[in-house]
């Protein structure tokens, strides 16, 4: 028996066919984690909006925001894995340490790095929710952000295409604020393409006002 094991591990090298979609299934299970993950409310926060949060006749004298979807920040039609699936047909069969792999990953962080904005969203004011990527944090709270639309972004998983990630600055920062808290921000936001270590974001914002997600019927 263990002759037969070290031929067969000496003839295959790599995982067999069985070993392999075992592999698939994992990584499967894994994305519809993060998948719900992403959809699943926060119904408590340790978040301190003082310093941030306008007051009813601040809000009641400001710009109406308009609560947008995340989709609406591409143009109209856009299809992400439109490209991707091409490539990846074009890739079938290579293996991860074939330098076609390489290049095929490097073409698809290009085509997300440079996802087209929607122009009508340049200078829209907007509510949108989303999860938390600090950038700048200090004694005194969180000054910079990037909010991202599903849990782990940026952090467990490769960036979203850029112009699903929005560079959030606040005017003082906000206390107690933690990476992957679930907020709505309002701002007007402003076509701007920005690098940090987190990911190239297409848009940015200067909030106006923050406040954790609930769900409507809350």
């Amino acid at each position: 028996m263990n002759r037969k094991l070290r031929q067969r591990s000496a003839a295959e090298p790599r995982w067999s066919i069985r070993e392999r979609r075992l592999a698939l299934w994992i990584s499967a299970g894994v994305a519809v984690v993060l998948i719900l993950m992403a959809l699943w409310p926060i119904s408590k926060t340790s978040i301190d909006f003082r310093a941030v949060r306008m007051s009813p006749s601040e809000r009641a004298g400001s710009t109406a925001f308009r609560e947008t979807r995340w989709y609406e920040l591409g143009p109209t039609g856009w299809d992400p894995y439109k490209e991707a699936r091409e490539l990846r047909r074009n890739g079938t069969g290579f293996s991860d340490t074939d330098p076609r792999a390489a290049e095929l990953l490097r073409k698809l962080r290009d085509i997300w790095d440079n996802a087209p904005i929607n122009p009508a969203m340049d200078g829209a004011a907007i509510r949108i929710p989303g999860y938390v990527v600090p950038l700048e944090q200090g004694p005194g709270g969180v000054r910079e952000f990037l909010l991202v639309p599903y849990f782990g972004a940026c952090i467990h998983t490769p960036p979203p295409p850029s112009n699903q990630i929005l560079r959030v600055t606040a005017a003082s920062p906000i206390q107690n604020l933690h990476t992957m808290d679930n907020v709505w921000v309002s701002g007007r936001l402003k076509a701007a393409t920005s690098d940090s270590p987190m990911g190239r974001s297409s848009y940015s914002m200067q909030i106006d006002a923050i406040e954790p997600y609930k769900r409507k019927e809350e």
